[in-house]
């Protein structure tokens, strides 16, 4: 019997003899700054780590002289340095997916006069690697390194579509899960019936499940082994997208991340799910 390619891929090792505590709680401490939250002082982060502060102290002063984080202007916060920042480009700028996937999104991008993306997922979140902004200037603010929750947004639910209900609720082992709109699933029933329906046509659109007055179509990207890498996406600025325009939007969005799939194998596109149905390519 031929082996699922999910089953071919293995699970980190996971043994505490091979964890450096140090190194460990270094980066616990720089995963508490967020977008929300850009800066913290010691006291604050001793807190949230349940660390001793002068532990927390030399933790801080070590990332410091690594240019890792920096003083805030009042003096005794902290805020990221540039070193995280100069990590994060170089990541973004060594992977094949967000150099092959700039020309595919732009050219998304030209032709529906919408913001195209690039997503990936990271644990619980959708992380937006590329973007090509369009002609309305209200998205120009959706920056890449923006995260979104992945339960509740259907970018998120092409993402954790290579997961089955055992492997939802190891990602999820709480539930309920938060809840953001009225649309958004809080069970992992809810959120495995509509992964499968997003699977079973091929794509996934959402009509102001996330965000109030904003429509998404989203299409998958496959890696060689035919599992989801990451997801294109168009973003419309309407809380619906005509009926007349859904169809051709799709067939676009789903065109371009059959291209980078195709980019991303060197090879014609062997796509992990199966087309439900016959596609016309746009024009």
């Amino acid at each position: 019997m031929n082996e699922s390619p999910r089953a071919r891929v293995k699970a980190p090792i996971q043994d505490e003899r091979y964890n450096v505590p140090g190194l460990t709680r270094g980066l616990q401490v720089l995963m508490q700054f967020t977008r929300q939250q850009r800066e913290l002082t010691g006291a604050e982060l001793s807190r949230r780590l349940k660390l001793p502060r002068a532990s927390v102290f030399r933790i801080l002063y070590t990332l410091e002289q690594s240019g890792f984080v920096e003083r805030a202007d009042d003096g005794v916060g902290y805020r990221l340095g540039l070193a995280v920042l100069r990590l994060g480009f170089e990541l973004l700028a060594s992977m094949d997916l967000t150099e092959l996937g700039h020309p595919v999104i732009e050219e998304l991008r030209d032709h529906t006069g919408y913001s195209a993306h690039l997503v990936v997922r990271d644990g619980h979140d959708v992380v937006f690697v590329a973007k090509a902004p369009g002609r309305n200037a209200m998205f120009h603010s959706i920056q890449v390194g923006a995260r979104l929750p992945a339960h509740a947004t259907v970018l998120g639910r092409i993402l954790l579509s290579d997961l089955d209900l055992a492997g939802l609720r190891q990602l999820y082992p709480q539930t309920p899960l938060p809840a953001f709109t009225p649309k958004t699933p809080t069970q992992l029933k809810d959120l495995k019936a509509l992964i499968d329906q997003d699977r079973a046509r091929g794509y996934g659109i959402s009509m102001g499940g996330f965000e109030t007055g904003i429509s998404t179509i989203a299409a998958p990207v496959f890696n060689q082994h035919g599992l989801v890498a990451a997801a294109i996406s168009i973003t419309v600025p309407s809380a619906r997208i005509e009926d007349a325009d859904v169809e051709p939007l799709v067939q676009r969005v789903r065109d371009s991340a059959e291209q980078l799939t195709e980019r991303l194998q060197h090879q014609p596109s062997r796509s992990g799910w199966t087309d439900p149905q016959p596609r016309k390519k746009s024009a």
